[in-house]
């Protein structure tokens, strides 16, 4: 049995191991949070909505006046056209 051998075998090991090291960060360093540009679009869209009315009173009150005075007319014929788009709409 060859001794030397063993202890250059060890020798070799020690040398190829990889020590652990530690990465000190900078004291400045700080977390932060970036937001793509589709979250920022997604963001701005769902506040634009929240600060939109329900109801659009500029329309309904031009509605409300032709109806009132008598010439609000819509056709069963354009009403069935609107309410087919709709429905075709929700399908896609």
């Amino acid at each position: 049995m060859r001794i030397d051998s063993i202890a250059q075998a060890q020798q070799m090991f020690n040398l190829n191991k990889t020590t652990a090291t530690t990465r000190t960060m900078p004291s400045n360093f700080s977390d932060k949070l970036q937001i793509s540009m589709v979250g920022k679009d997604i963001q701005t869209a769902k506040n634009a909505l929240a600060n939109a009315p329900e109801i659009r009173e500029d329309l309904v009150a031009s509605i409300k006046e032709r109806y009132l005075s008598g010439t609000y007319d819509v056709s069963g014929r354009e009403f069935a056209d609107k309410i087919v788009d709709r429905y075709f709409d929700t399908l896609a």
